[in-house]
């Protein structure tokens, strides 16, 4: 009891510090500005009123000034520090509110860098969510809650419309054709459909239609089906609804398999959102679904490609799944991509996880991976990527310390790794290229030791031969 008290006062004074330096911060503005704002104001009597209760022990904390917090820990279409933060496919990070809302307008580029994305799938980014719970509690901030996803209201005309849709897709094949199609654009253009269609029988329905011989011959009511699934599994509640369906996983991969190549693209990419579930990845994993992954991978179609490969890593997420994927041979199918400079950055993350197992980088060495890691190393000027080979490097030389022969060459003429320790701007990257230069060294000062061991066994070898001959001729 008595700790507790100290640790409760300890924290009234850090609290009482960082509030009387936010009101010195804010008096100064109001003094010395001639055009100091209301804001401002408003700030400094909310820190004096949190004073206040602080001194009569019932403190509520104050939010911060805008200004203080960290840059990364606001999203950059609210200018706030993030609630619920998601990695964007272009690899930013936002306040999932504000970027399904952009989205939800029908945008599929990122507000930040322009790019084209690849899908609208929202990944948690959970480290970013505890440095900012970690930053709220040092400065006494209030943790701000998770806001709800902003969606429009879908209307009663709209339900109708959507109930009329469903009927057609009972009806005739023209009439089913045209529903599907129809629900296609609705699901991706309108996010609000989707998750009333989960809410429906809408799902059961399109997995029946799917199943069916016509669907079966007809590719365009194929791809339309198979796409409506995609746009539906983006909502997170259909995911468990769609999988839990038993027709659902085997039918994707039957069409991953034989379906034309814009169906098995948007099957792969149904697989990678429904995968965002960590139940869904061991059920989808089970199902056979990597070998028709790394047969769309080795097509070359490049943004079948892309698919497939971000499909196959939010898998091998599962260690189960790592295990599959080793043994039905994405080693070598990556390995070879790779080799002929195709999808680097996203293939070498999917044998970064995959360098945890002892298989996988028994064949990385077998295969020759090291010199295709050195040269990537040498090329690339991506930091991801280069921290990915210089730690699949390290899992490589720590299972075969034969592959340090390899290093110790290349460092000689091109001094890759040494580059590394001075260039590259994370710890992590450091700290693997550093580990992997000690082994080699400690490595070469083992074969000095036994080369000179060697030589000096022989010499006395030698001599003693020597001494055996003079004494049998002195015989």
């Amino acid at each position: 009891m008595a700790e507790r008290a100290v640790d409760e006062t300890d924290q009234c004074i850090k609290q009482a510090v960082e509030l009387k330096k936010e009101l010195q911060r804010l008096v100064n503005s109001i003094i010395d500005g001639d055009d100091y704002s209301i804001r401002d104001t408003n700030e400094a009597i909310g820190v004096l009123s949190s004073l206040m209760k602080l001194k009569a022990g019932k403190y509520v904390p104050y939010r911060v000034h805008g200004g203080d917090v960290p840059l990364e820990f606001k999203c950059p279409l609210s200018g706030e520090i993030m609630s619920d933060p998601v990695v964007l496919a272009s690899g930013q990070t936002y306040d999932r509110p504000y970027i399904q809302k952009w989205l939800n307008k029908g945008n599929r580029t990122c507000p930040q860098s322009q790019q084209c994305l690849t899908h609208t799938v929202l990944i948690p980014n959970i480290l970013v969510r505890e440095m900012i719970s970690e930053w709220c509690k040092e400065h006494c901030v209030e943790l701000p809650l998770r806001i709800p996803e902003i969606d429009e209201h879908v209307t009663e005309l709209g339900r109708n419309n959507l109930n009329s849709l469903l009927e057609k897709m009972s009806s005739t094949l023209s009439e089913q054709k045209a529903a599907a199609k129809e629900l296609r654009m609705l699901t991706k253009r309108l996010p609000s459909f989707r998750a009333v269609i989960g809410e429906s029988d809408a799902i059961p329905l399109l997995l029946n239609l799917l199943s069916s011989d016509i669907a079966i011959t007809d590719t365009s009511l194929q791809e339309d089906l198979i796409t409506t699934l995609l746009n539906l599994s983006i909502h997170d509640d259909n995911k468990r609804i769609i999988v839990e369906n038993p027709l659902a996983i085997p039918l994707l991969i039957h069409y991953l398999k034989v379906g034309a190549i814009e169906t098995r693209r948007n099957v792969a990419a149904t697989l990678f959102t429904l995968s965002a579930l960590d139940s869904n990845k061991l059920l989808i994993g089970k199902s056979g679904a990597f070998k028709p992954l790394f047969d769309l991978l080795e097509e070359g179609n490049p943004l079948a490609m892309k698919d497939a490969a971000q499909a196959i890593f939010i898998l091998c997420l599962a260690l189960e799944n790592k295990q599959t994927a080793v043994s039905e041979g994405v080693v070598k199918v990556i390995l070879s991509k790779i080799s002929d400079d195709i999808l680097v950055e996203e293939l070498l993350a999917i044998l970064a996880l995959l360098s945890s197992q002892e298989e996988a980088v028994e064949e990385m060495g077998k295969l020759g991976a090291v010199s295709h890691l050195l040269t990537i190393l040498k090329k690339s000027n991506c930091p991801r990527t280069k921290e990915n080979c210089v730690a699949i490097l390290y899992d490589i030389c720590l299972k075969d310390p034969t592959n340090l022969d390899d290093i110790r060459l290349d460092e000689r003429k091109n001094n890759t790794l040494g580059n590394m320790l001075i260039e590259s701007e994370t710890s992590r990257a450091k700290r693997k290229a550093s580990g992997i230069l000690k082994r080699a060294a400690a490595s070469s000062r083992s074969l000095s030791q036994h080369s000179a061991s060697s030589r000096s066994l022989s010499q006395r070898s030698a001599s003693s031969s020597s001494g055996s001959q003079h004494s049998v001729s002195w015989n």
